[in-house]
């Protein structure tokens, strides 16, 4: 393998730190790997929401030694169910249910808490010699054989490649010039976790309403995760609520199938929004994650793709290394823009016809919802095909999600 400059990550949430992982041990030692965020500073991570891991990216987290650190703090979903009605329902049929592994003993995901997670990464990219700088990148001058990364503290570093992992604002992605295409939605998802007084024994529920999909993720201990989408100003009026007057609210709608629910934390809503970037490079600059997509939640697909993105570049970036080629060249990134952007692509299209398909209140859509949802509960080789689907492991997979190591 030929000696490469250095790899600098803008970014250190879970995209940029799981690519310096597998970066740093498909490499080697001999090509420094930085990660560039001001929110490094930050420990442990305060991040309050939780995120459903499907089985190819804990394969990933797996492969980068990551996964054996946090896997007593994370939850399977042994089990789910999908109804569809309206709020003042009082019965809410189940018109489709998953169960069973992907892999025997293997769940189709896991419920983690962002915070657990974010701090395991870190320790390990330490222990690994990542080398984590609790700045931002604030300028890049890429060159023929090159690029030079200015960083918040002053200092420049001579580079083979950037990488944008900062997030769906992402300064680099502005600097280069890339835009973006897509849209805001006119909902926000409302995050906050809840205790209940019974098990809810693996089960995740997913229960769409006619102002978008209440999902209940279990996490571990008698607690699940609330991703719950309403539209924009009934979110705001939502969080600023009293206690007892959002409690009202929520028990309207998780129901009593669990005993008494209780919020643990302060609810929070996140404007939802979809969005593209018209190029996931530019020269010696390849964007990740949210910095190169951003998709409704329906699908809990978000974190996902962009750890499909960090399991495409890095081994895009590894083979190079190994044939002795320039890892920043146009040929090299334009290998994973190819990888991952068609697959983005179908899969924003999905998530918007989910969105457009059941946060409406139209009664002939929900006949119709209804009657594919009954059909897929009936047909058990498309429902395994569904759920190989959502756990990341249909198409061209790569090694990392496959759960070997670079």
């Amino acid at each position: 393998m030929s000696v490469q400059g250095s790899i600098v990550i803008g970014g250190g949430a879970f995209a940029g730190l799981a690519l310096a992982l597998a970066l740093r041990q498909g490499l080697g030692p001999d090509v420094p790997v930085i990660v560039a965020d001001p929110a490094l500073a930050t420990r442990p991570s305060r991040d309050p929401r939780a995120t459903a891991i499907v089985a190819a990216c804990r394969r990933l987290f797996e492969a980068i030694g990551a996964w054996d650190d946090v896997k007593d703090q994370a939850q399977p979903i042994l089990d789910m169910v999908v109804t569809d009605s309206k709020l003042e329902d009082a019965m809410r049929p189940v018109f489709l249910t998953f169960a069973g592994d992907v892999e025997p003993g293997e769940p189709f995901a896991h419920m983690i808490e962002n915070c657990r997670l974010i701090d395991v990464l870190v320790a390990r990219a330490e222990a690994a010699g990542v080398d984590l700088r609790a700045t931002a990148v604030t300028s890049y001058d890429s060159r023929p054989d090159g690029i030079d990364v200015t960083l918040g503290d002053g200092s420049v570093v001579a580079a083979s490649l950037l990488i944008a992992a900062d997030g769906a604002r992402s300064k680099l992605r502005e600097r280069a010039g890339i835009v973006t295409h897509g849209w805001e939605y006119d909902q926000s998802g409302i995050v906050v976790t809840v205790g209940h007084e019974r098990d809810h024994e693996g089960r995740a529920e997913e229960h769409f309403l006619p102002s978008g999909p209440f999902a209940i993720l279990p996490l571990t201990g008698k607690r699940s995760s609330l991703v719950w989408t309403e539209r924009r100003a009934e979110a705001a009026r939502i969080v600023g609520l009293s206690e007892e007057e959002f409690h009202g609210e929520l028990e309207q709608r998780f129901g009593l199938h669990l005993g008494e629910v209780k919020a643990l934390d302060k609810p929070r809503a996140f404007p939802l929004s979809y969005f593209v970037a018209r190029s996931f490079i530019a020269e010696r600059l390849a964007l990740v994650g949210d910095a190169a997509h951003v998709i409704h939640p329906i699908a809990g697909q978000g974190l996902n793709m962009g750890l499909k993105d960090v399991a495409a570049l890095a081994e895009v970036v590894v083979d190079a290394a190994r044939l002795g080629m320039d890892i920043g060249q146009a040929d090299v990134l334009e290998r994973y823009q190819r990888w991952r952007r068609f697959d983005t692509m179908a899969m924003g299209v999905a998530t918007n016809s989910l969105n457009f398909l059941f946060s409406n209140k139209s009664t002939l859509l929900r006949t119709v919802r209804d009657i594919g949802l009954g059909i897929v509960d009936r047909a058990p080789p498309l429902k395994n095909l569904f759920i190989r689907q959502a756990a990341g492991l249909t198409g061209e997979v790569p090694r990392l999600l496959k759960g070997e190591a670079l």
